[in-house]
């Protein structure tokens, strides 16, 4: 997701930490439903972290059982792990209690987010058969990697990942998610066009945006949420 192995093993050790300090934050805060969303970016760090094993195998530095390990284990979590924890983890978040007005109740996750975490694990099946039947490869592509999967349908595959991952954050009702959602979809669509350029890869700018929102959203507790509230609608 960078545009070297130095870049990507620099890169996921420090989005990697974040990954860890929102899983901290998160407990702390005492919202161990946000838990697994909040883990989002220690599975981003350790991708990277991955990366940099397939940019060394790329140039040759690897032998060939650790290669195509590391290729294999990029295209798990790139393609059928996200798509099912990226909605899942929304989902799970959208159940806390709602500490917004009166005593807490249990978050209802709405019907949309109910469509799209459906989705989420409808497009994971396919690509993990996809993983799962063909060997993955990667090529260096200017200053990127391009990965090859055999996945079918690559187009209509595409639509539903993006929709698995950017769709739950913006139907999630929380504020902080979906500017996480707003930023995502924004960041998908520059960092494909320069990685089509083959001028360098940002995913890896993508992954630290997306892990300090994370952070800022994993610790926020009860109080911060009822601080945000309009003086009619706070509990008294």
């Amino acid at each position: 997701m960078c545009w070297s192995a130095r870049a990507d093993a620099v890169a996921g050790g420090v989005i990697a930490g974040v990954g860890v300090l929102c899983l901290i934050r998160a407990r702390r805060a005492g919202r161990p439903r946000r838990l697994l969303l909040a883990s989002l970016p220690l599975v981003l760090g350790t991708h990277q972290l991955i990366e940099a094993l397939v940019w060394l195998d790329a140039d040759g530095g690897l032998p060939d059982g650790v290669g195509t390990a590391a290729r294999t284990a990029w295209a798990v979590i790139a393609l059928p792990l996200l798509p099912v924890l990226v909605p899942v983890g929304v989902w799970c978040a959208a159940t806390e209690p709602d500490h917004s007005a009166g005593p807490a109740r249990r978050g209802r996750p709405g019907p949309v987010l109910a469509v799209l975490t459906a989705s989420g694990a409808a497009v994971a099946v396919p690509l993990a058969v996809a993983v799962a039947a063909h060997p993955v490869t990667a090529a260096e592509h200017g200053h990127t990697l391009g990965y090859g999967i055999g996945v079918p349908h690559p187009a209509l595959l595409l639509s539903g990942y993006l929709l698995a991952t950017i769709g739950p954050l913006l139907a999630s009702g929380d504020r902080l998610l979906r500017r996480l959602g707003l930023l995502t979809g924004a960041g998908a669509v520059l960092c494909a066009l320069l990685w089509r350029l083959a001028f360098v890869s940002t995913w890896c700018a993508l992954a630290a945006v997306v892990s300090l929102l994370l952070l800022q959203w994993s610790g926020r507790t009860a109080a911060d949420d009822r601080a945000r509230l309009p003086p009619a609608t706070a509990p008294r």
